[in-house]
């Protein structure tokens, strides 16, 4: 698939049922949209199977999802922990300094595949705790928006006292 310059990729992957979590994300998809493009790619899971290769497949099928090229970004809780700021002058320096899209790989319930997080060329972590994975999507939706906010000067974040 070929590449859009400046953009954020969310990709995916669990059940791909419309509900509140999905119309949660939407309300950060909409907001993020008013700084740059945002495409959300969801991948299929394997229903049944040893946990291991259902990972596996899980993994193969989100790196096929990405556009090329892409800086990849892991999301998963052995990654970087960022503050809000910092994650918005790391997410200003890949704006600036990378012209293809930004694309974060958020894993099901299973996490993500060992070689997904070794292909990745960055991680972001959310703290040590485990999340469910539509919380982490929301999660990630969320601090994106705060960076580009922050970014922008736009009075939404709050530093800390």
């Amino acid at each position: 698939m070929p590449a859009v310059a400046r953009q954020l990729v969310v990709t995916w992957a669990g059940r791909h049922r419309r509900d509140e979590w999905d119309r949660l994300c939407g309300v950060y998809r909409r907001r993020i949209r008013r700084f740059l493009p945002l495409t959300e790619k969801a991948v299929k899971l394997p229903k049944r199977g040893d946990p291991e290769r259902r990972r596996a497949a899980e993994g193969e099928a989100l790196l096929a999802a990405l556009p090329e090229p892409c800086w990849q970004v892991a999301v998963d809780r052995r990654g970087k922990a960022r503050s809000s700021e910092q994650l918005a002058a790391w997410l200003r320096r890949r704006l600036d300094g990378w012209p293809h899209p930004i694309a974060f790989l958020v894993g099901s319930d299973l996490g993500l595949a060992p070689a997904v997080r070794r292909q990745c060329r960055d991680s972001l972590s959310f703290g040590p705790l485990t999340l469910p994975h539509e919380l982490a999507r929301l999660v990630l939706y969320e601090q994106l928006y705060r960076a580009l906010s922050i970014d922008a000067g736009i009075n939404y974040h709050r530093p800390r006292l």
